[in-house]
């Protein structure tokens, strides 16, 4: 059986809930914490005829695939872009650095992939004005996203039905040559992309050049990868000619 309050409690109940009621205030504190993400990237990297055999330094290609290889293997990769060209017999002017992204629903982790980067060229006879960049789909992203965010790294860049960051545009080199290739029916990343990019980077004065694939849909890598001259165009690129 309940034990009744005694009546002064049950007179100053009200008092004392109102008083609690006042003093239960919300905070806000001010803090620092050092944060640390740690990402593993298996990659290929293509050497070049006459690079073993010579002491110049050669420019590099940094390409980034689409969202289909995404999550399989490192050897999923070849099947699209510079590496399935490799493995078709084809040579380039520069070295190649392909990493993989394991992560199936991920995006890229774009600063590891630039921590990725600036370890393969300190490693190796990289100039460092002729630094290109190329992606396809989540990778043509991902290439925007890097020219955005390392305005001061890459002599060109070639995105391929990437998603665009519009607002961000300003942010890219002004000085950097850019070259954009879209299929006009695709459904996974809408033409509209490339094309407000684009439309956003010339009104500005930037030096860009929009391929339009019609009745294309999303894989307008094939295409474009094959664009005669592309390849010899990136290699004649170089931050020291600025």
């Amino acid at each position: 059986m309940p034990v009744p309050l005694p009546r002064f409690l049950t007179a100053f109940l009200p008092v004392l809930l109102l008083i609690q009621g006042c003093t239960a205030q919300s905070r806000l504190v001010a803090g620092s914490q050092e944060t640390a993400v740690r990402e593993t990237l298996q990659y290929y990297l293509y050497y070049p005829p006459g690079y073993d055999e010579s002491e110049e330094e050669f420019g590099i290609l940094l390409f980034l695939h689409g969202g289909g290889e995404a999550g399989q293997s490192l050897e999923a990769m070849r099947e699209n872009g510079p590496p399935k060209m490799l493995l078709e017999g084809n040579d380039f002017p520069f070295l190649i650095l392909a990493p993989y992204n394991s992560h199936k629903k991920q995006w890229w982790n774009v600063r590891a992939v630039r921590q990725l980067l600036d370890s393969v060229v300190a490693d190796n006879r990289v100039d460092r004005n002729r630094i290109y960049l190329t992606g396809l789909s989540r990778g043509g992203s991902a290439s925007w996203e890097m020219a955005v965010q390392y305005p001061d790294t890459f002599a060109a860049l070639v995105v391929v039905c990437g998603m665009a960051p519009l607002p961000y545009a300003s942010w890219i080199d002004p000085d950097l040559p850019i070259r954009v290739f879209h299929g006009t029916e695709d459904e996974v990343i809408p033409f509209s992309e490339s094309e407000r990019m684009v439309a956003r980077l010339q009104q500005i004065g930037y030096d860009v050049e929009l391929t339009a694939y019609e009745g294309v849909g999303h894989n307008s890598w094939d295409r474009a990868y094959r664009t005669e001259g592309l390849f010899e165009w990136i290699a004649a690129q170089s931050r020291s000619d600025r």
